[in-house]
């Protein structure tokens, strides 16, 4: 880092990554940052982290959480400091110089993690202070203890050198191609925008409106052939190569599967377990789909009498989201061209804002003239009810090339408390690839919009509001089963009339949304359940399946033929495709929900029995909202997920939550 610095002064510039940030609240100085600056930071970072893993390991000192686990916690500073900005602009800001980066950080960043996992000095200490009495830690430092030792335990320490060494060549190939994997669907989802001139982020309400017929199937073939081209792009190989060095990896570690591997540390901790619960789900989904298939086959006449349609059509998977629209127009008198108008992305974040504050007694005030990545960019500080800072919270919600579809929580700074006792408050950033403002309108969101900015918003309450001392079970570092429970719950909050009357307004008159309009969007939210759940359903499912079997490396698998016997085999009915099909599957291949798709429905049962609990109990009782707070937002991963739920609900959860509310059961 020395050497780093000492260069960087001659060229008389200092790298800002070298420097303290006097930026308010630490934010990072984006305005300063170059491309060039991210490499010889994660350097000297990786540089740092050894040496302070040396360190550990070389004292001479019996082992002691004070000694061990705490400098552990602490090390790697520089390089989370790098990390933390480079990770999230990555994903945001994405440049050819920028893939050149992190096409060389990746591999040398997982080295690093490598080295360390398999430190057997350091897994020595890490095990001594776990196997001697406990009686004086706290339960946050008990858990941290078990955390890090299972963690050591779970990762090959205990293999010989020779499996130790391809283990490490594993996890680099790993992390390549998982990189690739993402590079290459940014680019089909850019060539997708450039085709139909919309982005992937808006296919389906582009499928909703859309009466060309013929531009709906080239539309739908396009969408779900992405990473399947047979171009530079095509992604089959990769998945392919993941999966079975995934595969081998599980069998270093004495697992048959991926999946018994990676579940073996997760509230469901087994593939039989996951494969159960969404079996049931799927079976409900389906009966419910082909009840819909029954009514948009009836609209769909309708068009072919009006020659619309030719004779003898039958709905397709490029028929869903328009026919489904006209029943539920039918049926409920519900039109989002309409009710978009009352959901300005402005409002819907101020409703964001105004939820948090009545729950949970934060405020929320603007930040201006500070760095931003993007102008588009937006700077929030967030404070308690006594004016103690929370964190600092960043929205970036329009799509643009450089960006990568979806939406999701980043921490650019995590919560923790630092050497010198420090409560170190976080900086959060909500990505989201919302309907874009026009010359004309600001950006009007639809319903499956703004129940998404309360989904993300969720997951940043998580991360601010941590009250731990350690990293590694601060704020959203929960098991992947448990994560999404808090997302989730925050959408239980999106349509209630009460929370309706401080941010739908009109964009245009002010209007507060109408009595009879918002009876409407809550009695149509269980309309497609079948669909909806369906196709989540499927992508879990196949999520699963594609990590339950095994696959040798250099196998000629077929990707395609798997997929099709699988969609077969869970009943997935021919008018609907997995959420996510296997060459666009970033969740899995690169956003660590390997084996874990599931848990976004898992949490569901949790979230929507956790909402049940509050209805039951005074749906805005603080007491309640307080405790839900202190129970589950500030402890993060520093206690057993059930015993939180316990302690909060009294109770087991009820599996059936799920089902009833979503209109199944």
């Amino acid at each position: 880092m020395a050497a780093a610095m000492t260069l960087a002064a001659c060229n008389s510039r200092v790298n800002p990554f070298f420097e303290e940030w006097t930026t308010p609240y630490g934010i990072p100085p984006f305005d300063k940052i170059q491309i060039s600056d991210y490499l010889p930071a994660v350097k000297a970072g990786i540089d740092e982290q050894r040496a302070e893993i040396a360190a550990i390991v070389a004292n001479p000192d019996t082992p002691t959480f004070e000694n061990t686990i705490v400098p552990y916690e602490l090390s790697g500073g520089l390089l989370a400091k790098v990390t933390g900005v480079l990770y999230n602009v990555s994903e945001t800001e994405s440049t050819d110089a920028l893939n050149e980066v992190m096409d060389e950080v990746t591999p040398l960043v997982t080295d690093l993690e490598n080295d360390i996992m398999l430190n057997k000095g350091l897994y020595e200490r890490i095990k001594a202070v776990y196997e001697a009495d406990q009686s004086s830690l706290t339960r946050e430092q008990q858990v941290v203890l078990e955390k890090l030792y299972k963690y050591f335990e779970n990762s090959g320490i205990g293999l010989d050198e020779a499996a130790q060494s391809e283990l490490k060549e594993i996890n680099g190939k790993i992390a390549v191609a998982s990189q690739k994997f993402g590079n290459n669907l940014l680019a089909e989802n850019n060539a997708f925008a450039e085709k139909f001139g919309i982005s992937v982020s808006m296919y389906s309400a582009n499928m909703t409106t859309c009466e060309d017929r013929n531009l709906r199937e080239q539309m739908f073939k396009a969408y779900s052939m992405r990473g399947h081209n047979g171009n530079e792009n095509d992604n089959r190989a990769l998945a392919t190569e993941i999966l079975a060095l995934k595969t081998r990896k599980a069998q270093l570690m004495g697992y048959e599967s991926a999946a018994e591997y990676l579940l073996n540390d997760k509230m469901a901790h087994d593939p039989q377990t996951v494969d159960s619960f969404l079996a049931e789900i799927m079976e409900a989904s389906m009966k419910a789909a082909k009840a819909d298939i029954i009514d948009m086959q009836k609209v769909m006449n309708e068009d072919i009498k009006a020659g619309k349609v030719p004779a003898g059509s039958k709905i397709q998977p490029w028929d869903w989201f328009y026919y489904a629209e006209k029943v539920r127009m039918a049926k409920y008198d519900l039109d989002e061209s309409i009710t978009s108008q009352y959901f300005a992305m402005e409002n819907v974040r101020k409703g964001v804002f105004e939820t948090a504050h009545l729950l949970y007694e934060i405020n929320v005030e603007p930040l201006n003239d500070v760095p931003v990545y993007n102008p588009g960019v937006e700077t929030f500080k967030v404070t308690d009810a006594d004016g103690s800072l929370i964190g600092i919270f960043t929205t970036d919600y329009f799509p643009r090339s450089t960006k990568r579809g979806g939406a999701w929580m980043n921490n650019i700074r995590e919560q923790y408390v630092d050497a010198n006792g420090n409560d170190v408050r976080p900086i959060i950033v909500n990505v989201g690839n919302m309907t874009a403002p026009t010359d004309s309108t600001p950006g009007l969101l639809t319903i499956d919009e703004v129940q998404t900015v309360l989904h993300e918003s969720g997951h940043a309450l998580h991360g601010l509001l941590a009250k731990c001392h350690y990293k590694s079970v601060s704020g959203t570092n929960v098991t992947r089963d448990f994560v999404e429970t808090f997302s989730q719950f925050n959408e239980n909050w999106a349509f209630q009339p009460e929370i309706l009357a401080k941010y739908a307004f009109h964009y245009k008159t002010g209007e507060l949304i109408p009595a009879d309009l918002v009876e409407k969007i809550n009695n149509a939210l269980k309309f497609n359940q079948g669909f909806t759940t369906g196709e989540l359903c499927a992508a879990s499912i196949l999520d699963m399946k594609l990590h339950e079997t095994p696959i040798a490396i250099g196998e000629n698998f077929d990707l395609d033929a798997f997929e099709t016997k699988v969609c077969k085999e869970m009943g997935l009915i021919d008018e609907i495709i997995p959420r996510y099909r296997t060459t666009y599957f970033n969740h899995i291949f690169n956003s660590g929900y390997s084996a874990g798709y599931y848990g976004y429905l898992w949490t569901e049962v949790l979230d929507k029995d956790a909402f049940d609990y509050f209805v039951k109990n005074g749906m805005f009782n603080h007491e309640i909202s307080m405790k839900f707070r202190r129970t589950f937002l500030e402890k993060g991963g520093s206690e057993e997920p059930m015993t939180l739920y316990l302690s909060f609900t009294g109770a087991d959860p009820d599996p059936s939550a799920l089902l009833r509310a979503r209109g199944l059961k």
